[in-house]
């Protein structure tokens, strides 16, 4: 197989909001712009900052028109933020959003309990929304939930995948994040992953959102790296539980993923000493040690020498 692993990856950090939406704890406003001024002091380019959905069921996110007002956007900076409907949409809009992220499953049973629709009501849901955001001059990102699995319906084909991403692409999604929302993937099924759907949508409009509930995140990082994948999505400390397998990590650390790349010699314009200072801030704040172990091990050091 041919290698085509990219010389520079883009990292899109998804902690602020994948990574502490699920938190039991209410994250205060000023913690979650502490953090997202951290991670762009680290050199994160893309930061995911927040998700206008109902407070009634995401209620860690009820603050999201209160944090984008408040939000110093730097201009080299993407703050993308999740709009489930137009209703979000234009919430969004209103507090300053100049990147919007919208999400469809690959599996109809994960849609029906997740938004209580199918998989092609789902999109057409978006069709406004993707109008609106054009007049707007917003840009649009596209996730793909459940690519390797459900937890419903067990292996997802990677076929049922590139159907979804294609209808993305074509209602005007510049990039296609394919989650593996329950970490059950691993290498070989990354690897036909990315096969499939790169027929459908160019290598370097796809991105791809791993999660480390098998501890196969990183694994699978590299399977697609060799493919040509240049954008992941990832999350400081390893922020962001499983839902559906109960004790599980979620997301895969931004730490992990940065040490993986520059030991490779692959360059993210991310200095990881300074990803630290905001992985110790936001633990603290948790009252709990990162889901990373290039942070635990690090952070560890740093104090010993002290």
């Amino acid at each position: 197989m041919l290698n085509l692993t990219p010389q520079h990856v883009k990292i899109v950090e998804v902690g602020p909001r994948d990574g502490l939406q699920n938190e039991a704890t209410l994250v205060p406003v000023e913690i979650k712009l502490r953090l997202i001024e951290l991670l762009a002091d680290a050199g994160l380019s893309t930061i995911e900052a927040t998700s206008f959905v109902s407070p009634k069921w995401v209620p860690q996110m009820a603050d999201a028109q209160v944090l984008m007002k408040q939000l110093k956007q730097r201009n080299n900076i993407h703050y993308p933020v999740l709009t489930p409907n137009m209703n979000g949409f234009e919430t969004a809009l209103n507090a300053g959003a100049k990147e919007v992220a919208i999400f469809a499953a690959a599996s109809e049973s994960f849609s029906q309990r997740n938004i209580n629709c199918s998989i092609e009501e789902s999109l057409e849901r978006f069709v406004p929304m993707i109008d609106a955001a054009k007049a707007n001059n917003i840009r649009v990102r596209g996730y793909v939930s459940c690519v390797m699995g459900c937890p419903y319906e067990g292996d997802i084909s990677p076929e049922k995948v590139a159907i979804v991403a294609y209808q993305l692409l074509q209602m005007g999604c510049y990039e296609i994040s394919l989650g593996d929302t329950i970490g059950t993937g691993n290498p070989k099924a990354a690897r036909a992953l990315i096969h499939e759907v790169s027929k459908q949508v160019p290598v370097v409009q796809l991105a791809v959102h791993f999660h480390d509930t098998y501890g196969q995140a990183i694994a699978n990082i590299l399977a697609v790296l060799e493919m040509g994948i240049s954008v992941i999505d990832s999350a400081v400390a390893g922020l962001g539980g499983c839902p559906y397998a109960k004790g599980a990590s979620g997301n895969v650390a931004t730490e992990d993923v940065v040490y993986m790349l520059k030991g490779m010699g692959i360059d993210t314009g991310i200095d990881l000493d300074n990803l630290l200072i905001a992985t110790e801030m936001i633990s603290t704040f948790l009252n709990r040690k990162p889901n990373s172990k290039v942070a635990q091990v690090l952070l560890a050091n740093k104090h010993d020498t002290k």
